[in-house]
């Protein structure tokens, strides 16, 4: 686990600043993590930045476990990430809670192969090597694809890759597939014409967190509380509009916007509260990965979970 997070240290070193949003006025600073441009290009699109009592200071990471890292080392103070990562990050002793679930749909978490490929469906991967990152919910597909076919995890050849290197060894040819997660998916898809073999739909949870550190809960709980109001609303808005959303993150991220509206169109995106459903769900992540060996102590979801911002998220998604 060391080296993991040795690794994720390096990564997290490798992070930079992508906007902020002040005011003359700003008296505090709250550092949030994002993931390419997730967070910040649907507030941006909704205006639900506007008059901020603070500041807000955001920071571009290219995948959850350098975000993770980052958000265990005081670097910041919440962000987005995967029920997986999340997950093999508590188990890691990460000070990690989550304060916010993001539902959408499993259709943009996928298996994919090239146009060009001979492979047609997971039962053709069998011996197969299939590049994810260590953790990740593309790692967490391949365990429950594999567990669901009664199949052991050296029925496949798993080769652990950060986003960036996936892509080189995936276009290359030197892994047969690679298992990821949205904009990459819809990224592949549109400008390379990739091909989906498998989705998480069925498969896994399906649910994100926004996540915080226990000294922002409880040090900035009014700048966090404010943030999930707006995210959700920014949220709730961009669910009818897609294309605005679309644009927004194709100016900030230098990606075609045709690839948001692929990814964005069949996401629904929302930002829930952290409930009883929500809870179970990561249960389910927790057990799946305690039972593939990858976590070694069996975690209690009610435990690294902070149910107390509901009402602020509530009041933001009209709920």
């Amino acid at each position: 686990m060391r080296h993991l997070l040795v690794a994720g240290a390096l990564l997290g070193a490798i992070v930079f600043t992508t906007g902020q949003t002040t005011l003359a006025t700003a008296q505090t600073t709250l550092r949030v993590g994002d993931q390419k441009g997730n967070s910040q290009a649907v507030m941006e699109a909704a205006g639900v930045l506007k008059d901020l009592p603070y500041r807000i200071e955001w920071k571009e990471f290219p995948a959850a476990a350098p975000l993770l890292e980052a958000l265990g080392a005081g670097a910041i103070e919440t962000g987005v990430v995967g029920d997986a990562p999340f997950t093999f990050a508590a188990a890691a002793n990460v000070p990690v809670k989550a304060i916010g679930a993001i539902r959408q749909s499993q259709e943009g978490l996928a298996i994919l192969v090239p146009r060009e490929s001979k492979i047609q469906s997971f039962e053709d991967l069998r011996g197969k090597k299939i590049a994810t990152g260590r953790g990740s919910i593309g790692h967490q597909l391949i365990l429950a694809a594999l567990e669901s076919r009664g199949w052991s995890a050296a029925d496949v050849q798993i080769v652990f890759l950060a986003p960036s290197d996936a892509k080189i060894a995936y276009t290359q040819g030197s892994v047969d597939a690679w298992s990821t997660w949205e904009p990459y998916v819809s990224q592949e898809e549109v400008l390379f014409q990739s091909r989906r073999v498998i989705t998480a739909e069925g498969l896994t949870p399906g649910i994100a967190f926004q996540v915080a550190s226990p000294d922002a809960i409880r040090d900035k709980r009014p700048e966090l509380e404010d943030f999930l109001r707006r995210l959700a609303a920014a949220r709730a808005w961009s669910l009818t509009n897609v294309n605005g959303y679309a644009e927004t993150w194709g100016r900030l991220m230098n990606i075609p916007p045709a690839v948001a509206r692929n990814w964005l169109s069949r996401a629904k995106i929302r930002l829930a509260p952290v409930d009883d459903g929500v809870v179970a769900d990561e249960q389910k992540t927790i057990d799946l990965y305690f039972r593939s060996g990858l976590i070694k102590k069996q975690l209690n979801a009610a435990d690294i979970v902070d149910c107390s911002f509901a009402g602020a998220i509530g009041k933001g998604a009209g709920l």
